[in-house]
């Protein structure tokens, strides 16, 4: 497999990786444009214009868009995160330059037209009442609103309804114009691709495009604190976030790994204890989030209302028996399963594709698969308990609660034991 890149004139990057066998390709440009990228008043609009990427240009109908790339078996599609907006396309190797094409097409030239911008408003409105009744999904926003208060970092991607509603026409495009500039995007195409051919194809679609200032996003600073919305539902979310190192830094690998033993399978910590010895939830896990300057390890169960206290306590305690108690066996388990888990994902043009997008973001280059794995094995059990000290003496955790949590803890009270 090869991986090539090249910059064109005006700053935007292309970046392909040749995968030899396939009969089909992944394509897209990712931007890096995402939720914090937003101002206070813009909260949603980058995943707004996500939705109206589909809706029609000054070519293509918003049915003929979806019929160009079925009629060839191919799908495309786009989402939104809080540092990325992503436009991709899946077909088959001859249908590449359709694909570029199509791409470029809703990228460049949309209409915005504002009986679609009503059609599609509905569309979000829904999309957020849907999230609004999914316990296990918008608490997740609620921690990261407590993690990072009054900060771009901290906001729900969907935007608040009020702001959903208002987003018009020039809103939109004063979003593009400042945001979706060459030097913001990065076009990544992995599969059965030329390299050659990609880089043709990017300039004759993005090639004109004049240079624009790169914004640059507010810092994170994580904070923490608590949001508890009291509920009655049949279970009692639980979501605990500690802070952990941002994707550039040397201890990303450290953190994950300790993530995966505390939480990140049936053989975790917490899997163990609280599920199976226990008995005190049907979910349990933890995982670490990482943004380009900061990130939360975060730890999430259901429960009953009545299990809360017990279990709240007891993640607390397997916290911080980790200082001290994981094993050689343990890490190197969690190595495998962050290296087995990292492999098996790059089986697909699309995994291949995305991950090439995100090491040309971080690097500005795409390091070996080896130099990966290299890190993961490079990381000890010292590094590991030192990085479980660092969590269990920071005096900062965010929390978040929801359904029937109105004797659940409090964020304070968990902080204090974490260091006890």
């Amino acid at each position: 497999m090869t991986v090539q890149l090249h910059t064109l004139a005006n700053g935007l990057r292309v970046v392909t990786e040749y995968m030899p066998s396939l009969q089909s390709a992944a394509i897209g440009i990712w931007v890096n444009a995402g939720g914090r990228h937003e101002l206070p008043e813009q909260n949603g609009i980058a995943h707004f214009l996500e939705h109206m990427a589909f809706k029609g240009t000054k070519r293509r109908s918003a049915l003929q868009i979806a019929e160009e790339i079925e009629d060839v078996g191919g799908y495309i599609n786009a989402y939104t995160s809080r540092e990325v907006t992503a436009y991709y396309a899946r077909v088959l190797k001859d249908d590449v330059p359709l694909a570029m094409d199509l791409i470029s097409d809703i990228l460049l030239n949309p209409v915005f037209d504002p009986r679609e911008i009503e059609v599609e408003r509905g569309v979000i409105l829904q999309e957020i009442g849907q999230a609004l009744d999914t316990p296990d999904d918008i608490i997740f926003d609620w921690l990261q609103e407590v993690a990072y208060p009054e900060q771009p970092l901290g906001r729900t991607i969907l935007g608040p309804v009020e702001r959903v509603k208002a987003f018009d026409k020039p809103d939109l495009q004063r979003f593009v114009a400042e945001h979706y500039g060459p030097g913001q995007m990065i076009l990544s195409a992995a599969g059965a691709v030329d390299h050659e051919e990609i880089v043709r194809l990017a300039e004759a679609a993005f090639g004109h495009l004049p240079a624009v200032k790169v914004s640059t996003a507010l810092p994170g600073v994580f904070h923490g604190g608590e949001r508890r919305e009291v509920k009655q539902l049949e279970q009692a979310h639980f979501t605990l976030a500690l802070e952990a190192p941002g994707y550039r830094s040397d201890d990303i690998y450290t953190a994950q790994i300790y993530a995966t033993a505390l939480g990140g399978g049936m053989s975790s910590r917490l899997f163990q204890e609280i599920r199976e010895k226990r008995g005190l939830c049907y979910t349990i896990f933890s995982q670490v989030g990482a943004y380009d300057d900061t990130g939360l390890m975060t730890i999430y169960a259901g429960t009953g209302g009545e299990d809360l206290a017990a279990l709240s306590d007891l993640t607390i305690e397997e916290v911080r028996r980790s200082v001290d108690g994981l094993t050689e066996a343990e890490i190197d388990r969690a190595r495998a399963q962050m290296k087995a888990g990292m492999l098996m994902g790059l089986e697909s043009p699309s995994a291949r594709a995305e991950r090439l997008a995100r090491l040309v973001a971080i690097w500005d280059r795409v390091p070996p698969l080896q130099e990966s794995i290299d890190r993961i094995d490079a990381v000890d059990r010292a590094a590991v308990r030192a990085h479980a000290a660092s969590l269990v003496g920071s005096g900062r955790a965010a929390m978040a609660l929801y359904g029937p949590v109105d004797r659940g803890p409090r964020v304070a009270e968990l902080v204090e034991r974490l260091a006890a």
